[in-house]
């Protein structure tokens, strides 16, 4: 008899538990591989899970409302269909040969045999309490609380709150639909207890902050949760990391004649619209590869050499937030592969359709301030990542260049600049300046011959 356990699979970087909000599938029950077989959520996210095999579902482990750490067990899978009472066979004194699926990095799960002793352990984390709100018995996600405590919604607002979810539990839609409602009624927001407004918090503590006031023409408004969450995450990555700067111009009159010549093909014949980033990452990964100590991370005093090149790409949206979604071994892809995929990103992060696996496992990040008219910028790093590269504006300039028949002339050249911003704490200035001029070399030395 083949079984599996399946375990909580990770939720993104720095999430270490979920909370099961509903199986989706009955104990005894057959279920195809890739089909969703629970649903849960993190203070970050509600998503379903599904199958990693097909089988049959011989016990849940976990029952619903109960918080997981990730990597725990949380179901056993018959992969064979046979209809032996999993739970009566663990009691017995036999071991059981199986196979246990393991999260690993880039992939949901991983298979491995190993021997399991008899008898499972159900893992249960306990609850962490609700800072300044004590909620009710109702059951409501880590999502919805994260939400409820970023809005100043009380433990007695969220209650009145009508859910649409399983048993009438307040999903992440019934929490949004009901703040807009309570903005447009103007409703007071009410206190939790906790002040979550960083200047209030300030003054509060009696810092020398000051206080904006506004005047009677300015029109006061609320940051959304993306922004609150965006605001917050760069605060803290300040305060984390010792951030420097390195400059340097980068001559890309080759790539702009190459894409000119060729972006009538890649559009008609291969179906893919062909901007300038998917070549600014093709240059980022090859520089990343020849300097492995830009692509870690930092935990404590330790250092972690991370061994795949995932480029996280700043992606503005419609409301003026952003997304990072990620290309997982950028280095591994051809310029059509990225090309693909960037266009693909780009329309579903605008639609709110990019999966948590889509946006979380970066070991560097590019943004493409030059989109936007900026020439360069200074962006802050996105944790756990040491550096960031912004790509500024390609713009005609006068330069001395260097011929075989004349010398030294002047000329019209294509020229744009790279600003890399990185963490001083393990990033020294020679490292940091060597790489993103490695980064410009690959781009004035790309081959105007290649064909994609």
């Amino acid at each position: 008899m083949a079984l599996i356990e399946i375990l909580m699979p990770q939720m993104g970087e720095s999430v270490m538990e979920a909370t099961i909000i509903s199986w989706l599938k009955e104990e005894g029950e057959k279920v195809e591989a890739e089909e969703p077989l629970l649903e849960v959520a993190t203070d970050k996210v509600d998503t379903e899970v599904p199958a990693i095999r097909e089988g049959i579902i011989k016990e849940f482990l976990a029952k619903e409302g109960d918080i997981v750490q990730i990597g725990a067990p949380i179901a056993i899978l018959s992969t064979d269909g046979s209809e032996i009472d999993i739970s009566k066979k663990l009691l017995q004194n036999d071991s059981v040969d199986k196979k246990v699926s393991i999260p690993v990095e880039n992939k949901v799960s991983e298979e491995v045999s190993v021997t399991k002793e008899p008898g499972i352990e159900e893992v249960v984390a306990s609850e962490p309490a609700s800072v300044g709100a004590t909620y009710s018995n109702r059951f409501y996600s880590p999502l919805v609380k994260n939400i409820a405590r970023e809005e100043e919604i009380s433990p007695e607002e969220l209650d009145s709150i009508s859910g649409t979810g399983k048993e009438g539990r307040v999903t992440k839609v019934d929490i949004i639909n009901y703040l807009k409602k309570r903005k447009s009624k103007g409703a007071a927001f009410k206190s939790n207890g906790s002040s979550l407004h960083p200047i209030r918090s300030a003054v509060e503590k009696g810092t020398s902050i000051p206080v904006p006031i506004a005047g009677e023409e300015d029109e006061v408004v609320e940051m959304d949760r993306v922004r609150r969450i965006i605001a917050d995450r760069m605060v803290d990555s300040r305060n984390v990391s010792a951030h420097v700067h390195s400059f340097v111009e980068a001559d890309v009159t080759t790539i702009v004649k190459w894409r000119k010549k060729v972006q009538d093909h890649f559009k008609n014949d291969l179906g893919v619209n062909l901007t300038f980033t998917p070549i600014f990452i093709e240059a980022l990964a090859k520089a990343l590869r020849d300097y492995p100590m830009m692509n870690i991370s930092v935990d404590g005093y330790k250092i972690i050499k991370r061994k795949h090149i995932n480029i996280g790409i700043a992606v503005a949206l419609s409301d003026g937030n952003l997304i990072v979604p990620v290309i997982k071994d950028a280095d591994k892809k051809s310029l059509l592969d990225l090309a693909r995929q960037l266009n693909d990103y780009a329309t579903r992060a605008r639609n709110n359709q990019l999966s948590i696996e889509e946006i979380t496992g970066s070991t560097y990040t590019l943004t493409n301030v030059g989109s936007f008219g900026s020439t360069m910028g200074t962006p802050i790093i996105l944790q756990p990542n040491v550096g960031i590269l912004a790509i500024g504006a390609i713009e005609k300039k006068p330069a001395v260049i260097e011929t075989e028949e004349y010398g030294d002339v002047i000329a019209i050249r294509h020229k744009m600049t790279l600003s890399h911003s990185y963490d001083h704490r393990v990033v020294d200035g020679a490292l940091g300046s060597m790489f993103v001029k490695r980064v410009g070399d690959y781009l004035e030395e790309f081959d105007e011959h290649r064909a994609k």
